[in-house]
């Protein structure tokens, strides 16, 4: 723990005249443990490649997903593409709503090669992100809440060796609620998307650049300031 916390579970135990040794203990213990599971680790990017390029990100979904969500395209590409903006040293990456204009006017960009797809958007590297899965509740039973967001994650460079070809590629996925069996009414749909869309983007993005994850994801909770 660091001196700030001691200093505080000292105060609360000599402040405490009713409790045993056994009872400090206890509590103090119960004190780092919380501690322990506050903290966070710094993760390396996997991928250093887009420091100092143009970068455009793409985000593709299938018709029948776009049917039920027709936002989430647009949606997911502006928060990887805010967080890389924000954190990769030098990058310029292209507005998502020009990408999304140009989308919707170049029907056949679909059909594309990807190192087209850079060239005619040109941009240096292109981070394509294949959602092949996305929903709020189970399949088949609209009574409760169990998002998922899951994808496919490509770059392309297209002054590689090959701009046809992703020069490295990812899973990612996120899944919310964190418990089971969570009903429509213990919810809004809002805070669902959030929960579900909110960190996938995070991940996608952290493939990118340095950043914090807690060390014990199951039991992560940030103490007070």
């Amino acid at each position: 723990m660091n001196q700030k916390h001691i200093c505080l579970a000292l105060v609360a135990l000599t402040s405490s005249a009713t409790l045993s040794g056994c009872e400090a203990a206890l509590l103090l213990g119960g004190m780092r443990q919380n501690y322990e599971y506050s903290k966070q680790i710094e993760v390396e990017p996997v991928y250093y490649g887009l420091e100092n390029k143009t970068v455009a990100v793409i985000v593709q979904a299938d018709q029948g997903t776009l049917y039920e969500h027709p936002g989430l395209e647009l949606t997911l590409a502006t928060g990887i593409s805010a967080r890389i903006q924000k954190h990769v040293a030098g990058v310029r990456v292209v507005d998502p709503s020009a990408i999304n204009s140009w989308k919707f006017k170049t029907r056949e960009w679909y059909s594309m090669p990807y190192g087209e797809i850079a060239e005619k958007l040109n941009v240096d590297r292109l981070v394509f992100v294949d959602v092949y899965e996305y929903r709020l509740n189970p399949i088949g039973n609209r009574y409760l809440w169990d998002g998922v967001c899951a994808a496919n994650v490509g770059i392309i460079e297209r002054d590689g060796f090959d701009p046809d070809t992703f020069v490295d590629s990812f899973s990612v996925e996120n899944r919310y609620p964190p418990i089971s069996g969570v009903g429509r009414e213990s919810a809004p749909r809002s805070k669902i998307e959030e929960g579900v869309m909110g960190p996938f983007v995070m991940k996608t993005a952290g493939l990118f650049h340095t950043h914090l994850v807690p060390k014990h994801p199951d039991k992560y909770k940030a103490l007070p300031k």
